[in-house]
This record gives C-alpha cells, sequence and structure tokens, in this order.
C-alpha cells in the first residue's frame, strides 16, 4: 500500500487545542457500515448502542509526568523527556538542547529537587539518562513522588494550549503510570457512562499498553509496509482475555476502546502471549481475530494509526473523515470520536 493512500487535507482549525466538557459531551460519528450513512451521536449515547453480551474493553495506563523542566549548570533552560526505563535506573530520553547537555553532566529540575544524570546517545538522537536518588537507599516509588512534584504531563507537539487540569489526559479508569501518550478514545469515558454500559448489558475488561511518543510519527516511506513500527509493552491479564473468549463464545461483540487497545488484544490473539512488547503493525490485510468495533478518535494524515483503520474499515474512512471535516467534528487527541464496524476481507490496494 502506498503511504499516499492515507493522506487527506486536515485544516489547522480542525485539531482541538482542548477537551471536550464535560467529557462525554464528545461527538461520536457512528459508521454503520458500507453503504449507510453515518449518524451524528455523542459518547453519551455509547450505552444505546450496545448490546447485552458485549465486551468492552479499555486500556488502563496512565500517563507519566515525564517532561522535566531542567536547568543547566551555565543557568540555561532545557528539558528531558523521559520515554521507558531500560535497566539500572537509567531511562531513555528525548532532551533538548541534546549539543549542550554532555554525557555526564547532572542536571538540576526547574521544579523541586529532582537530579538527572546525562548519558549516551542512543537511536534515533535519543538519550540515555539517570535521575538520581535523593538518597542512596530510596525507597520503591521515589521517582514517581518526584515526577509528581518536578514533572508534568507531555502533551502532544499539535497542542499548543496549556492545559488548566492535567487530570484531562488521563482517562477516569487510569492506573499505573508509564506512558508518554494518552489513549485518547478513553479520554471521552466517564464513570457515568460506563455504568449505563453496564446496565445495557454490557460488559468491561481492561488491558494495559504503553503509548510512546512515537505514535505520532508520520509515515515518511514511500510504502506503509517499509515503515519501522514502533515497539511497545502491553498487558492482557488472564480475566481480560477468558471475558474475551466468553464473548466472543456467546455471539458478543468486543468493542475495542483506542487503537491501543485493539493492539494489545490481537497481540494477544497472534502470539499467545498475555504480555511483552509488540511491533504488531496492523495494515490493510490483516485479519482480525478479537476486535469487532472500534472506538477511536479521527488521526493524524499518512500515520500507522491510520493505517490501522483502513485496515479494520476500508477506503471507506475517506468517506467518514470528509464527513466528519464538513461536520465540524473535531480532530486527534482532544477532538471527537468515532465507532466504526470492521470490514472483513477488505480489499489492499497495492
Amino acid at each position: 500500500m502506498l503511504t499516499s493512500q492515507l493522506d487527506y487535507t486536515l485544516p489547522a482549525e480542525a485539531v482541538a487545542q482542548t477537551p471536550a466538557v464535560p467529557r462525554d459531551s464528545a461527538r461520536l460519528l457512528v459508521d454503520d457500515g458500507q453503504g449507510c450513512d453515518p449518524r451524528h451521536l455523542s459518547v453519551v449515547d455509547l450505552p444505546s448502542l450496545l448490546l447485552p453480551g458485549d465486551l468492552l474493553v479499555v486500556n488502563d495506563t496512565r500517563v507519566l509526568r515525564a517532561r522535566i523542566p531542567v536547568v543547566r549548570s551555565g543557568g540555561g533552560a532545557g528539558e528531558v523527556l523521559l520515554l521507558e526505563p531500560t535497566a539500572d535506573g537509567w531511562w531513555v530520553a528525548l532532551c533538548r538542547p541534546s549539543r549542550r547537555l554532555a554525557s555526564g553532566m547532572v542536571v538540576n529540575s526547574a521544579k523541586g529537587s529532582l537530579r538527572i544524570e546525562m548519558g549516551a546517545t542512543v537511536n534515533g538522537g535519543r538519550r540515555l539518562v539517570r535521575p538520581i536518588p535523593p538518597v542512596p537507599d530510596s525507597p520503591d516509588g521515589w521517582l514517581q513522588d518526584a515526577l509528581e512534584v518536578s514533572g508534568e504531563v507531555p502533551l502532544p507537539p499539535y497542542i499548543t494550549e496549556q492545559l488548566e487540569d492535567p487530570e484531562r489526559y488521563q482517562t477516569v479508569f487510569a492506573d499505573r503510570p508509564a506512558s508518554a501518550a494518552a489513549p485518547t478514545a478513553g479520554l471521552h469515558l466517564t464513570d457515568e457512562v460506563l455504568e449505563q454500559c453496564r446496565v445495557a448489558g454490557a460488559d468491561i475488561a481492561h488491558v494495559e499498553l504503553v503509548v510512546g511518543i512515537d505514535t505520532f510519527r508520520p509515515i515518511d516511506v514511500e510504502l506503509v509496509a517499509d515503515h519501522p513500527i514502533h515497539s511497545e509493552w502491553y498487558r492482557v491479564p488472564p480475566t481480560t482475555w477468558q471475558r474475551v473468549q466468553d464473548c466472543k463464545a456467546a455471539g458478543g461483540r468486543v468493542i475495542a476502546v483506542g487503537t491501543t487497545s485493539v493492539r494489545a488484544l490481537e497481540s494477544m490473539a497472534a502470539t499467545g502471549d498475555a504480555e511483552g512488547r509488540t511491533r504488531l503493525f496492523i495494515t490493510p490485510g490483516f485479519k482480525f481475530a478479537v476486535v469487532d468495533l472500534l472506538m477511536t478518535n479521527f488521526h493524524m494524515p499518512r500515520s500507522s494509526l491510520l493505517a490501522l483503520v483502513e485496515a479494520f474499515v476500508g477506503p471507506r474512512w475517506h468517506d467518514l473523515y470528509n464527513e466528519a471535516l464538513a461536520s465540524g467534528y473535531r480532530f486527534l487527541s482532544f477532538g471527537d470520536a468515532s465507532l466504526l464496524q470492521r470490514t472483513d476481507a477488505v480489499e489492499v490496494t497495492e
């Protein structure tokens, strides 16, 4: 598939800069399948679209306050964005200005008392860094506590307005802090909507997929298949997988909230591994083993997330996106959502 087939014109004014208030007031474009006009609802209407026996699967990862403004030894400002721990207390990070943060240098956070040692450069211009414990025998969890004071929630680069309440970039069911970005489809759900889903007869299950910033990286090669897909850590609890099996056996539908939930579930189905790192790249021609419906936001042009959407619904995503743009839907992380019907035997266009 050519990457150009994942392109569309996204006007700057269509990119949401602030989240919907309240959460469940976000619009929901409901796809009823090939040949049917989509319906225009809101996320608060989601329970009315569910059937008894359906299973709603959410990603309960929590965004780490991983963006750390720092002060260099000469007094200049800088920034360290923690991406992923490696070993022995070191992390892979993005640092700026990287050239002025020499290996071995120790910088201080602009807020709080966190100190960070700079390490070597690794792939993609990233750096190894080591947050320094306040005392040699600091208790487990000290870094999380320090980040609550010294760190900030790392918003996507296309969001330029300041977020007044950092919790609005967290889902209401967020659990373990680990991600560099939110599973954004879940941002629309409230405790009340989830309870109404249960009242409608649907079950709710959790997975964890740690979202990295590479999720925002566009495909910059001619063929989608040549894109080096990023890897992410996931976990599908045994209780969730059992609920998936029970749902499928009873003829129910598995509804994934977000592409990250899709990736976790389909990785488990493909490998049999309940947790680990996945490099699953879902592109047109992929045979979905688990997910029947997908609730997801509207994605960037030429992105791996949009390739997943085309794999799920086929090229009619163009019509859905055109309808959404013409109807004033808001796009990307703080934007509105869609509920997509899986189309089997999607034709792959070379």
